[in-house]
């Protein structure tokens, strides 16, 4: 657990990922949304719904280092360039950034802002949606190679985690609990996120890297809180 923590987020001392780690990713990321969701319901007691927004959106990046929303800009970078294989995998590990990483990670942002300025978001929800997005990017790794061998999630490869999607049952259930039939919905609706971004990696990548997985994480949450927001 203490390995998939230090992976996920800035608490505890840095760890190797090991084959064990994947498996506890639904528990860390449930209590990085139970952090999230608090702050949440704490943040428009306080504050106007813009600046609440703004204090949800800064934890969250806070808590995780902002690691995916690198992975997502570095994802970005990779898959939008038109470039051959190896030139993609070279920008994705250059420090600077692109036209498509600011595109996405702006966007992705704005969208977080905006969705956070909403205090009717459920508490569970939070919960729900961040344990279901590191569930998937668990899995990604027992549905595709790694196209970057040698790599710092080269690691994860020695475990398959289909098992993992068993948690998207009581995610599921738990949203339904809270939202009605539209909790479902959104994660299906980051299922099908997880999967077309894992889709493209493999096709323009030859496989997942770890910033693809933060790229999962990002999009498929995101995906999700769409989806409740669009709700009746």
């Amino acid at each position: 657990m203490l390995s998939a923590l230090s992976f996920l987020t800035i608490l505890g001392r840095a760890r190797a990922p090991g084959r064990r780690t994947f498996g506890w990713f639904a528990v860390v990321g449930a209590g990085i949304g139970a952090a999230v969701g608090g702050v949440h319901l704490g943040a428009h007691q306080l504050w106007p719904p813009l600046v609440a927004a703004a204090v949800v959106l800064a934890t969250d990046l806070l808590l995780t280092g902002s690691l995916h929303l690198d992975g997502l800009a570095d994802t970005a970078d990779g898959l939008g360039a038109q470039v051959d294989r190896a030139r993609r995998l070279e920008l994705m590990a250059e420090p600077g950034i692109g036209a498509f990483a600011l595109a996405a990670g702006g966007a992705v942002l704005v969208a977080r802002w905006a969705l956070f300025a909403d205090g009717d978001i459920e508490f569970l929800a939070f919960v729900c949606i961040w344990a279901a997005s590191r569930v998937l990017a668990a899995t990604v790794p027992a549905c595709v190679g790694y196209a970057r061998p040698g790599g710092l999630a080269d690691a994860f490869r020695a475990g398959s985690y289909r098992w993992l999607l068993a948690w998207l049952a009581p995610v599921a259930a738990g949203l339904f609990f809270v939202t009605g039939p539209a909790g479902p919905i959104a994660v299906g609706a980051a299922v099908v996120t997880c999967a077309g971004v894992t889709a493209l990696a493999r096709r323009r990548l030859g496989g997942f890297t770890g910033d693809t997985l933060g790229a999962v994480i990002m999009l498929s949450e995101t995906a999700a809180l769409l989806t409740l927001a669009a709700a009746p």
